[in-house]
């Protein structure tokens, strides 16, 4: 895949960051919430953006966020502990998961359903970095044991996973279909 036009990557960048504000806290209440993009975000900002500096201003902005929730908006700090900063592995492997994707994404639908079979396992192993160490390292378990760590796992992790892939299979499908668009001849007028 090649890589983006500075103003379409610019525009991009601004997408992914208005989608990350809008989602990553009830600003608006329960009835207009949407679920959390910022995996699914990490994961096409690797994939479209691939830079070092995109990921490091998602990543500063989501941190922001969470502070602003906390310190300004009164939303519980109950997950901001040391295991906080293990966010950045987490982040890492989606934004990097999709930057060694990117190359090989072929611009048909078997490379689109490669790139969400690789959001797949990317989120898959985040969640486990970031539900892990706040789990393992967090300290709001005095007793952490391996049973009642699985049992969160399957409590939580397939929540977090499904709702990234529907996020990336949208992107994807989106992508898809500019694509067919592009590729669609001209129809001759009659």
């Amino acid at each position: 895949m090649k890589p983006l036009s500075r103003p379409f990557h610019l525009g991009l960048l601004a997408t992914f960051a208005v989608l990350m504000i809008a989602t990553r806290y009830h600003h608006f209440g329960d009835v207009l919430h949407l679920p959390d993009a910022s995996m699914a975000i990490f994961f096409l900002g690797g994939l479209y953006l691939r830079g070092h500096l995109p990921f490091l201003g998602l990543l500063g902005l989501a941190v922001g966020i969470d502070w602003a929730a906390v310190e300004l908006a009164g939303v519980s700090d109950f997950c901001v502990t040391p295991a906080y900063a293990l966010l950045l592995p987490a982040y890492a492997v989606l934004w990097y998961g999709g930057r060694a994707y990117a190359p090989r994404m072929a611009q048909d639908w078997r490379g689109l359903c490669g790139a969400l079979l690789v959001a797949l396992a990317c989120a898959s192993l985040s969640f486990l970095i970031s539900n892990g160490a706040f789990y393992w390292l967090g300290g709001r378990y005095p007793n952490p044991e391996w049973s009642q760590y699985l049992a969160r796992i399957w409590q939580w992790g397939p929540l977090f996973v499904r709702t990234t892939l529907t996020y990336v299979a949208s992107a994807l499908l989106v992508h898809g279909l500019l694509l067919a668009t592009r590729r669609r001849p001209a129809s001759l007028g009659t």
